[in-house]
Protein backbone atom coordinates (compact mmCIF):
# COMPACT_ATOMS: atom_id res chain seq x y z
CA UNK A 1 0.00 0.00 0.00
CA UNK A 2 2.58 2.46 0.73
CA UNK A 3 4.42 1.75 -2.21
CA UNK A 4 1.04 2.73 -4.72
CA UNK A 5 1.04 5.66 -2.20
CA UNK A 6 4.31 7.13 -2.80
CA UNK A 7 4.00 6.09 -6.55
CA UNK A 8 0.61 7.81 -6.82
CA UNK A 9 2.34 11.33 -4.84
CA UNK A 10 5.24 11.10 -7.17
CA UNK A 11 2.91 11.59 -10.46
CA UNK A 12 2.25 15.27 -8.98
CA UNK A 13 5.53 17.03 -9.31
CA UNK A 14 5.53 15.16 -12.67
CA UNK A 15 2.62 17.09 -13.78
CA UNK A 16 3.46 20.51 -12.13
CA UNK A 17 6.21 20.59 -14.52
CA UNK A 18 3.42 20.48 -17.57
CA UNK A 19 1.22 18.17 -19.14
CA UNK A 20 2.15 14.66 -19.67
CA UNK A 21 0.89 11.25 -21.53
CA UNK A 22 0.63 7.91 -19.96
CA UNK A 23 3.67 6.75 -21.29
CA UNK A 24 5.68 9.20 -19.78
CA UNK A 25 4.16 8.83 -16.33
CA UNK A 26 4.99 4.98 -16.64
CA UNK A 27 8.69 6.06 -18.06
CA UNK A 28 9.44 8.20 -14.90
CA UNK A 29 7.43 5.73 -12.43
CA UNK A 30 9.30 3.00 -14.27
CA UNK A 31 5.89 1.25 -13.98
CA UNK A 32 3.85 -0.77 -16.88
CA UNK A 33 1.58 1.40 -18.16
CA UNK A 34 -1.28 -0.60 -16.98
CA UNK A 35 -0.20 0.62 -13.40
CA UNK A 36 0.00 4.12 -14.41
CA UNK A 37 -3.26 4.21 -15.48
CA UNK A 38 -4.78 2.85 -12.57
CA UNK A 39 -2.56 5.54 -10.57
CA UNK A 40 -3.70 8.23 -12.56
CA UNK A 41 -7.35 7.19 -12.71
CA UNK A 42 -7.44 7.08 -8.88
CA UNK A 43 -5.77 10.57 -8.74
CA UNK A 44 -8.25 12.07 -11.62
CA UNK A 45 -11.38 10.64 -9.81
CA UNK A 46 -10.44 12.85 -6.31
CA UNK A 47 -9.68 15.85 -8.51
CA UNK A 48 -5.83 15.71 -8.29
CA UNK A 49 -5.51 15.11 -11.95
CA UNK A 50 -7.62 15.91 -15.01
CA UNK A 51 -7.47 14.62 -17.84
CA UNK A 52 -6.95 16.42 -21.37
CA UNK A 53 -8.50 16.47 -25.01
CA UNK A 54 -5.33 15.20 -26.27
CA UNK A 55 -5.23 12.35 -23.24
CA UNK A 56 -2.57 13.91 -21.39
CA UNK A 57 -3.02 14.44 -17.74
CA UNK A 58 -2.38 17.54 -15.79
CA UNK A 59 -3.32 18.82 -12.30
CA UNK A 60 -6.51 19.01 -11.52
CA UNK A 61 -8.31 21.95 -9.98
CA UNK A 62 -9.17 20.50 -7.01
CA UNK A 63 -5.38 20.29 -5.60
CA UNK A 64 -5.06 24.01 -5.89
CA UNK A 65 -8.06 24.43 -4.42
CA UNK A 66 -6.35 22.11 -1.76
CA UNK A 67 -3.66 24.34 -1.53
CA UNK A 68 -5.28 27.19 -1.11
CA UNK A 69 -7.54 26.31 1.65
CA UNK A 70 -4.11 25.23 3.19
CA UNK A 71 -2.60 28.55 2.76
CA UNK A 72 -5.55 30.43 4.35
CA UNK A 73 -5.79 27.90 7.60
CA UNK A 74 -2.20 28.46 8.27
CA UNK A 75 -1.23 30.69 11.14
CA UNK A 76 2.42 32.41 11.46
CA UNK A 77 1.84 33.26 14.62
CA UNK A 78 0.69 30.19 16.18
CA UNK A 79 4.02 27.96 14.02
CA UNK A 80 6.35 30.66 14.99
CA UNK A 81 5.29 31.40 18.73
CA UNK A 82 7.23 28.42 20.03
CA UNK A 83 10.36 28.97 18.13
CA UNK A 84 10.41 33.06 19.37
CA UNK A 85 10.24 31.36 23.08
CA UNK A 86 12.97 28.77 22.38
CA UNK A 87 14.67 31.73 20.94
CA UNK A 88 14.18 34.55 24.13
CA UNK A 89 14.73 31.22 26.34
CA UNK A 90 18.39 31.39 24.77
CA UNK A 91 19.45 34.67 24.47
CA UNK A 92 16.90 36.55 27.34
CA UNK A 93 16.11 39.40 25.24
CA UNK A 94 12.67 40.35 23.63
CA UNK A 95 11.41 38.75 20.32
CA UNK A 96 9.11 40.19 18.03
CA UNK A 97 7.09 38.64 15.20
CA UNK A 98 5.37 41.53 13.00
CA UNK A 99 3.34 41.24 9.81
CA UNK A 100 2.11 43.91 7.27
CA UNK A 101 -1.28 44.53 6.90
CA UNK A 102 -3.22 47.13 5.36
CA UNK A 103 -0.12 49.82 4.75
CA UNK A 104 0.98 49.33 8.52
CA UNK A 105 3.32 46.25 9.94
CA UNK A 106 1.94 45.49 13.02
CA UNK A 107 3.61 42.97 16.09
CA UNK A 108 1.59 40.14 16.16
CA UNK A 109 3.46 38.73 18.99
CA UNK A 110 6.23 39.55 21.95
CA UNK A 111 8.07 37.13 23.86
CA UNK A 112 9.50 39.64 26.82
CA UNK A 113 12.82 39.74 27.85
CA UNK A 114 13.95 38.43 31.30
CA UNK A 115 15.79 41.17 31.94
CA UNK A 116 14.50 44.34 34.16
CA UNK A 117 14.98 47.20 31.55
CA UNK A 118 11.83 46.09 28.75
CA UNK A 119 10.57 47.39 25.47
CA UNK A 120 7.03 48.72 25.87
CA UNK A 121 5.83 47.48 22.69
CA UNK A 122 2.47 45.61 22.85
CA UNK A 123 0.65 43.19 20.39
CA UNK A 124 -1.06 44.63 17.61
CA UNK A 125 0.49 48.43 18.12
CA UNK A 126 1.89 49.40 14.61
CA UNK A 127 5.91 49.95 14.21
CA UNK A 128 7.61 53.38 13.69
CA UNK A 129 7.64 51.76 9.98
CA UNK A 130 10.48 53.87 8.61
CA UNK A 131 12.95 52.79 11.12
CA UNK A 132 12.02 49.50 12.87
CA UNK A 133 13.85 45.88 11.42
CA UNK A 134 11.01 44.18 10.87
CA UNK A 135 9.26 46.62 8.75
CA UNK A 136 11.99 46.92 6.60
CA UNK A 137 12.46 43.59 5.92
CA UNK A 138 8.64 43.03 5.15
CA UNK A 139 8.49 46.70 2.85
CA UNK A 140 12.22 45.31 0.71
CA UNK A 141 10.22 42.26 -0.44
CA UNK A 142 7.66 43.94 -1.98
CA UNK A 143 7.59 44.03 -6.21
CA UNK A 144 9.56 47.18 -6.59
CA UNK A 145 7.17 49.53 -7.98
CA UNK A 146 5.26 49.22 -4.95
CA UNK A 147 7.93 49.37 -2.30
CA UNK A 148 8.55 52.82 -4.07
CA UNK A 149 4.96 54.12 -3.93
CA UNK A 150 4.97 53.02 0.05
CA UNK A 151 8.18 55.05 0.12
CA UNK A 152 7.09 58.14 -1.25
CA UNK A 153 3.66 58.14 0.64
CA UNK A 154 5.46 58.30 4.22
CA UNK A 155 6.38 60.19 6.86
CA UNK A 156 10.16 60.63 8.09
CA UNK A 157 9.92 61.56 11.74
CA UNK A 158 13.07 62.01 13.20
CA UNK A 159 13.08 59.81 16.46
CA UNK A 160 17.08 59.92 17.04
CA UNK A 161 19.73 61.16 14.32
CA UNK A 162 20.07 57.68 13.45
CA UNK A 163 16.04 57.70 11.99
CA UNK A 164 15.56 57.58 8.33
CA UNK A 165 15.42 61.17 6.89
CA UNK A 166 13.17 60.76 3.45
CA UNK A 167 12.20 58.23 1.29
CA UNK A 168 15.55 58.23 -0.88
CA UNK A 169 17.45 56.71 2.10
CA UNK A 170 15.03 54.37 3.14
CA UNK A 171 14.61 52.93 -0.22
CA UNK A 172 18.18 52.64 -0.22
CA UNK A 173 18.01 50.87 3.08
CA UNK A 174 15.17 48.18 1.52
CA UNK A 175 17.16 47.48 -1.78
CA UNK A 176 20.33 46.57 0.99
CA UNK A 177 18.26 44.46 3.54
CA UNK A 178 16.75 42.70 0.57
CA UNK A 179 20.29 42.06 -0.82
CA UNK A 180 21.37 40.35 2.16
CA UNK A 181 17.94 39.10 3.95
CA UNK A 182 18.28 40.44 7.36
CA UNK A 183 18.08 44.02 9.18
CA UNK A 184 18.49 46.26 12.21
CA UNK A 185 17.76 48.99 13.79
CA UNK A 186 20.23 50.67 15.86
CA UNK A 187 19.32 53.25 17.84
CA UNK A 188 16.85 54.34 14.90
CA UNK A 189 13.65 54.73 16.81
CA UNK A 190 15.34 55.41 20.59
CA UNK A 191 18.43 55.80 21.27
CA UNK A 192 19.00 53.39 23.79
CA UNK A 193 17.36 50.48 21.92
CA UNK A 194 19.05 48.20 19.36
CA UNK A 195 17.08 45.52 17.35
CA UNK A 196 18.51 42.61 14.67
CA UNK A 197 15.56 40.66 12.65
CA UNK A 198 15.21 37.79 9.69
CA UNK A 199 12.69 36.86 7.34
CA UNK A 200 10.27 34.40 7.95
CA UNK A 201 9.06 33.12 4.08
CA UNK A 202 6.08 30.80 2.56
CA UNK A 203 6.36 28.04 0.22
CA UNK A 204 6.74 30.45 -3.03
CA UNK A 205 9.75 32.60 -1.13
CA UNK A 206 7.81 35.67 -0.28
CA UNK A 207 8.20 36.89 3.00
CA UNK A 208 4.92 36.76 5.32
CA UNK A 209 6.54 38.03 8.41
CA UNK A 210 9.45 39.25 10.09
CA UNK A 211 10.69 38.25 13.33
CA UNK A 212 13.31 40.15 15.79
CA UNK A 213 15.54 40.32 19.04
CA UNK A 214 15.80 43.30 20.71
CA UNK A 215 18.32 44.93 23.67
CA UNK A 216 18.52 48.08 25.55
CA UNK A 217 22.26 49.43 25.44
CA UNK A 218 22.49 49.09 29.19
CA UNK A 219 22.12 45.05 28.30
CA UNK A 220 24.09 44.38 25.79
CA UNK A 221 25.51 46.74 23.24
CA UNK A 222 24.95 46.84 19.59
CA UNK A 223 27.77 44.76 18.05
CA UNK A 224 27.14 42.17 20.94
CA UNK A 225 23.65 42.15 19.81
CA UNK A 226 24.73 41.84 16.17
CA UNK A 227 26.51 38.36 17.03
CA UNK A 228 22.52 36.82 17.52
CA UNK A 229 22.01 37.19 14.27
CA UNK A 230 22.99 33.53 12.81
CA UNK A 231 20.74 32.65 15.69
CA UNK A 232 17.99 34.91 14.79
CA UNK A 233 18.16 33.82 11.40
CA UNK A 234 18.33 30.17 11.94
CA UNK A 235 15.06 30.26 14.09
CA UNK A 236 13.79 32.47 10.75
CA UNK A 237 14.68 29.74 8.57
CA UNK A 238 13.04 27.14 10.74
CA UNK A 239 10.06 29.45 10.81
CA UNK A 240 9.73 29.39 6.95
CA UNK A 241 10.31 25.63 6.71
CA UNK A 242 7.27 24.49 9.19
CA UNK A 243 5.09 27.50 7.77
CA UNK A 244 6.17 26.14 4.10
CA UNK A 245 5.90 22.65 5.09
CA UNK A 246 9.62 22.35 3.82
CA UNK A 247 10.96 20.30 6.76
CA UNK A 248 9.95 17.97 9.64
CA UNK A 249 9.31 20.37 13.20
CA UNK A 250 12.27 20.19 15.26
CA UNK A 251 13.81 22.60 17.39
CA UNK A 252 15.71 25.35 16.45
CA UNK A 253 18.09 26.00 19.40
Amino acid sequence: MSQTVDRALSILPLLAEGPADLGQVADRLGVHKSTALRLLRTLHEHGLVYRQSDQRYRLGARLFALAQEAMENLDVREIAHPHLVRLNETCGHTVHLAVYEENEVLYIDKVESRYPVRMYSRIGKPVAITVAAVAKLLLADLPEHERRAVAEKLDYPTYTSRSTPNAGAFLRELEKVREQGWATDLGGHEESINCVAAPVRGADGRVVAAMSVSAPNVVVTADELLTLLPLVRRTADAISGEYSGRTPVKGTV
